[in-house]
């Protein structure tokens, strides 16, 4: 099995990424697949609304950047983590752009049903509304949500800072176990024949006419 976290903070080695990086070490220790996407210092514009990835159907987006190349990588995974640092309390710019984009191509149900987590590093305040924002891309996409036994928040300002919020690293431990867990109870049901529920086709219902 194998899971794709993806950090989007400009840092590369800052706080996201320890979030990340103790929930990916429980993965590790059990045998999983880790292959780190950072994101956050690449240039991304956002979504142009002009639907020809929907119209294409080709898993693709006409603005031809690292989004194309990541989506593939998304798609053959078992399931993905989502990083973001906190700017004035909501995800990240350049995630921001990457997630609308990536989620909006993967309109035909390649996400569905794979495990997905998202966490997030805060220096004070924000945190749960930015984790809020990053889970609504993983329900849109019918993903399977392991939990933790908190919010999935980490403190920190200057990178490693992160490393002494005792509380937010076991947050992070548990939902990793927790991430475990389900990729295997996934695993064991597919070979033991266990079949998904069938996807319905998306109804969209417009009050103003």
């Amino acid at each position: 099995m194998k899971i794709i976290a993806i950090n989007g903070s400009p840092h590369k080695n800052g706080n996201t990424y320890t979030a990340l990086k103790t929930v990916t070490e429980q993965l590790e220790k059990n045998g999983i697949e880790v292959e780190f996407l950072h994101i956050g210092n690449k240039t991304i514009r956002g979504c142009m609304a002009c639907n020809a990835c929907f119209k294409n159907q080709n898993e693709r987006c006409v603005i031809d950047d690292v989004v194309n190349e990541c989506v593939q990588k998304m798609k053959y995974s078992d399931g993905f983590l989502l990083g973001s640092p906190v700017h004035y309390s909501g995800i990240s710019g350049t995630m921001k752009s990457f997630l609308d984009r990536v989620f909006y191509l993967a309109n035909n149900g390649i996400f569905r049903h794979k495990v997905g987590a998202a966490v997030v590093a805060v220096r004070r305040s924000g945190g749960v509304t930015t984790f809020d924002q990053l889970n609504h891309y993983l329900h849109y996409a019918e993903m399977i949500l392991p939990t933790s036994n908190y919010w999935n928040v980490i403190h920190g300002l200057e990178a490693d800072e992160s490393k002494q919020d005792a509380e937010g690293l076991q947050i992070m431990r548990v939902l990793g176990n927790n991430m475990v867990w389900l990729l295997n109870l996934i695993e064991n049901g597919k070979k033991n024949g266990l079949i998904e529920p069938s996807p319905e086709d998306k109804i969209l219902t417009n009050f103003v006419r």
